[in-house]
């Protein structure tokens, strides 16, 4: 048995406990040594890769999606601004992009952020600014001028939109004096036959442009139209409703006689030449075509070719 005294618990009196020095240079410690690892493995530190990521609070300018939104069950906000008639889509990116737009009181910068159904959507001031400076055009379309986009050999009816051809009984003094930017963006809002005369809608306002065209549209369009040939046995309830075009069932319209030679048609769509299609089935030849009336918006007494903007007081 050894001569040299212990102190309780196994150890040997006046002893230090010593510690190899690690290979990497790292300074010893004076202290006492630490009680191995219970797995029995050297213990190591954790890598920065290896740390929990750290949470960070966004700051008041950082642009992020309303609330309660989800990629998966969320609905882009340039969608439901559309549907809620503040803008078109393509006006709602632009809004975005500049800041303008807030939901749930959040500014959102992001092209493709998603939002709830209901979440609150407003607009900053300069939005409205914007929107308010943009007009709508009413024009009297002559015969040869298309609505859309040119043709060969044909011109679109808004080169006819120019100082000259301004109907001056129109203007009042509230009413904007012509200018050049009137012509940007400036976009047919529905289409109307080559063949056909009467009112076009020409705007850069594309909540009108959404009110007139949109698929969910209920904005009526009266037309006044000549025809000649015989009309089959049950052909006016048909043009009332029940035919089809191009596979699709037309929507309910209203049909009356105006006179032995004119038809009246009011109709909440628009497909390319459908009236002209229509009298076609039920045995009719269309000879003229006139539309004098969209919504509560009346031609009256604008001369073919000419145009004037739409007033403060008129809606569709």
């Amino acid at each position: 048995m050894s001569d040299t005294p212990k102190k309780p618990g196994g150890r040997v009196a006046g002893t230090l406990s010593v510690r190899k020095a690690p290979e990497n240079g790292e300074p010893v410690s004076s202290g006492r040594s630490r009680p191995p690892l219970r797995s029995g493995k050297p213990r190591t530190r954790p890598s920065v890769a290896d740390a929990p990521p750290q949470r960070t609070q966004a700051s008041p300018t950082t642009a992020v999606p309303a609330p309660a939104a989800s990629a998966a069950t969320g609905v882009r906000i340039s969608k439901l601004m559309a549907e809620r008639g503040l803008c078109s889509r393509r006006e709602a990116d632009s809004y975005i992009e500049r800041g303008w737009v807030f939901v749930d009181g959040e500014r959102v910068t992001e092209l493709g952020t998603r939002a709830d159904p209901g979440a609150t959507i407003t607009l900053a001031p300069d939005a409205h600014v914007k929107q308010e400076a943009r007009v709508t055009i009413l024009l009297n379309k002559p015969v040869g001028y298309v609505s859309g986009q040119p043709e060969p050999g044909y011109e679109p009816a808004v080169v006819l939109v120019g100082r000259e051809s301004l109907w001056r009984e129109s203007q009042r003094a509230e009413s904007p004096r012509f200018s050049p930017a009137h012509l940007k963006g400036l976009a047919p809002a529905g289409r109307l036959d080559i063949d056909s005369t009467g009112l076009l809608v020409l705007t850069q306002d594309g909540r009108i442009a959404r009110q007139l065209i949109g698929d969910d549209s209920e904005v009526e369009k009266e037309y006044l139209v000549r025809v000649s040939g015989t009309l089959i046995e049950g052909g006016l309830r048909l043009l009332n409703h029940g035919l089809s075009l191009d596979g699709r069932e037309l929507r309910p319209a209203r049909v009356s006689w105006q006179n032995e030679d004119q038809l009246c048609f009011i109709l909440k769509e628009g497909r390319k030449r459908q009236i002209r299609r229509m009298c076609e089935l039920v045995g009719l030849r269309v000879t003229g075509l006139k539309r004098v009336r969209i919504g509560r918006v009346r031609l009256g007494d604008l001369p073919l070719g000419k145009w004037r903007y739409l007033r403060e007081d008129e809606q569709f």
